[in-house]
């Protein structure tokens, strides 16, 4: 799991150039349209719309866009319709790699998808060939100069997380999805800063990578992660943090 929560929170060192682009208000919105589409315009009755404006809040998305994203959702506004989809394959070196997109043409989607992982030196597979090796959790990362190991186990197993692990130069909470509100609003109340908090899709096992074959992973991810489609993207690599700032570099 380490190498999946060093990963995002070089994203999220580097998410400044993505909000500037407008590419990562492009995500948020996209998923808060379909999440109140499914559940409803209302956060308090809707966890998957908490979880998008959280996420939009933590962006510095305007109130405006916010607001049309809901209402594209709820039908009080016309919008495009989008459809969620998922694809899995390998990457180099074998490593497991799942897709998540919100798309108005899954057929279009699944071949520019397909044609990514082809270029870089992966393989889109069947559906079900690599999820199983992905459990869905609360993932909730801290820089270690933000607060001590006993400072975060003492909140976070309070307020119902699974566990406190250290990832080099990160704290990595990871709670079941169920609990991730509470977990994530108790270290709110404790004015503890996290770095990223997500529902993610976290590996079970992880495959090492170095040299070449890191290199071409992480340029797999990253043109994954640039598809306009493409919501999230989660591979079960385990790349050190030196290397990984290097390539990302």
């Amino acid at each position: 799991m380490s190498g999946h929560s060093k990963w995002a929170s070089i994203k999220h060192k580097k998410g400044k150039e993505d909000a500037k682009r407008g590419r990562l208000f492009t995500k948020i919105m996209r998923e808060i349209t379909v999440a109140a589409r499914i559940g409803g315009g209302d956060p308090n009755s809707n966890a998957r719309l908490r979880t998008a404006l959280s996420s939009a809040r933590a962006a510095n998305m305007p109130k405006d866009n916010i607001t049309n994203a809901i209402k594209k959702g709820t039908g009080e506004l016309e919008g495009v319709s989008y459809e969620e989809a998922a694809y899995e394959g390998y990457g180099p070196g074998g490593v497991a790699v799942m897709v998540e997109v919100l798309t108005d043409s899954k057929n279009r989607a699944a071949s520019e998808i397909r044609k990514l992982f082809s270029r870089g030196g992966g393989n889109m597979g069947e559906a079900g060939c690599v999820s199983w090796m992905f459990q869905k959790k609360g993932l909730i990362i801290f820089d270690k100069s933000a607060a001590s190991e006993d400072q975060l186990m003492e909140v976070a197993l309070e307020a119902g997380a699974d566990d406190v692990k250290d990832a080099e130069s990160v704290w990595e909470v990871t709670t079941s999805p169920e609990a991730f509100e509470q977990v994530k609003e108790a270290f709110d109340k404790k004015g503890l800063k996290y770095t990223v908090a997500q529902i993610s899709m976290i590996p079970q096992t992880s495959i090492k990578l170095s040299g070449k074959e890191a290199e071409q992973m992480v340029r797999l991810i990253e043109a994954l992660e640039e598809h306009d489609d493409v919501q999230n993207v989660y591979a079960n690599f385990d790349i050190s943090e030196e290397e990984l700032e290097r390539i990302s570099a």
